[in-house]
């Protein structure tokens, strides 16, 4: 079902004859393109959500494999219930699941629940983000065997939502909730990301433990990132002062890519290399200093 939002246009032009209610107010809503549409009565265009569509497959995916862990462990059934099964939406039950993991004595359940489903529920960026991850993850890593064993164990994962949600507040200028959050992740999940780094959809951080990215770091769409890499700075620069990464860039584990540098689309890192100059796309580069080695 569609979700309104008020725009000050007095027409609309209907491109199809498919039409869905418009949960708002109950206007009739035609639709425009794949994600747009137009309300009859004072011309609300519309946008549909994945949490609200009936074709959400990774959710219901999830919930399948869910209730099949459950019946094959009935230990873990009340396990899967309160993180999966009680919940009418993917983002309903990341932002419960990560509320449990973050939470503290000083910092309630509850209070990074609200926080988090409102940021989970209003951003569409991120709710198509999210899913993109566990695909990525399902498809590049040959230890996930299913989605919900993603959703529910990879802390790379998980962190990276974390990510997502403090990236939103630090937009909205809420930089002390951001920092907060980034806190609580690098403590929990050992991954330590600033929540002004800017990650694209399709990211895989494969393990997780002893990631660090910078403030000013940008990266690209479906993106493979290894256990303790770092995208950090030279200490010797401040302002824009991190590594660009391309689309579809792999970085071996243990690699460390320093200072305002570009790595080229589809590059890849070996592990342990350190990189303090630009790589183009396409390219291989291993050592200390990474000295290219091919070009795909």
């Amino acid at each position: 079902m569609a979700a309104c939002l008020d725009n000050s246009a007095n027409h609309c032009i209907f491109l199809t004859s498919n039409s869905s209610i418009c949960h708002k107010t109950n206007y009739l809503c035609k639709i425009i393109s794949n994600l747009e549409f137009c309300c009859t009565k004072f011309d609300y265009p519309c946008k549909i959500t994945p949490q609200e569509s009936n074709e959400d497959q990774i959710w219901l995916k999830i919930r399948q494999e869910a209730k099949f862990d459950a019946a094959q462990e009935p230990i873990l059934s009340k396990y899967y219930n309160s993180t999966i099964l009680s919940h009418n939406s993917l983002e309903s039950a990341l932002a419960n699941h990560l509320s449990i993991k973050l939470c503290n004595a000083n910092l309630s359940k509850e209070a990074l629940y609200d926080v988090f489903v409102k940021v989970l529920l209003e951003d569409n960026d991120i709710q198509h983000a999210l899913r993109d991850d566990l695909k990525a993850v399902k498809e590049r890593d040959p230890a996930c065997t299913s989605y919900v064993q993603c959703f529910l164990n990879f802390k790379g994962f998980l962190a990276c939502q974390a990510h997502r949600i403090a990236h939103s507040f630090w937009l909205q200028r809420r930089t002390v909730l951001a920092y907060v959050i980034q806190n609580l992740v690098s403590q929990v999940f050992g991954v330590d990301i600033h929540p002004g780094a800017r990650i694209g959809p399709g990211v895989v951080l494969d393990h997780g433990t002893g990631v660090v990215i910078g403030e000013t770091a940008v990266i690209g769409n479906n993106v493979t990132i290894l256990h303790n890499v770092t995208l950090g700075g030279t200490g010797k620069v401040e302002g824009d002062r991190h590594p660009k990464i391309g689309d579809g860039v792999m970085i071996g584990a243990g690699a460390k890519i320093l200072g305002n540098i570009k790595i080229g689309e589809n590059a890849k890192i070996g592990a342990g290399s350190v990189v303090l100059k630009d790589i183009p796309p396409q390219a291989t580069a291993v050592g200390n200093p990474a000295k290219l080695v091919g070009l795909r």
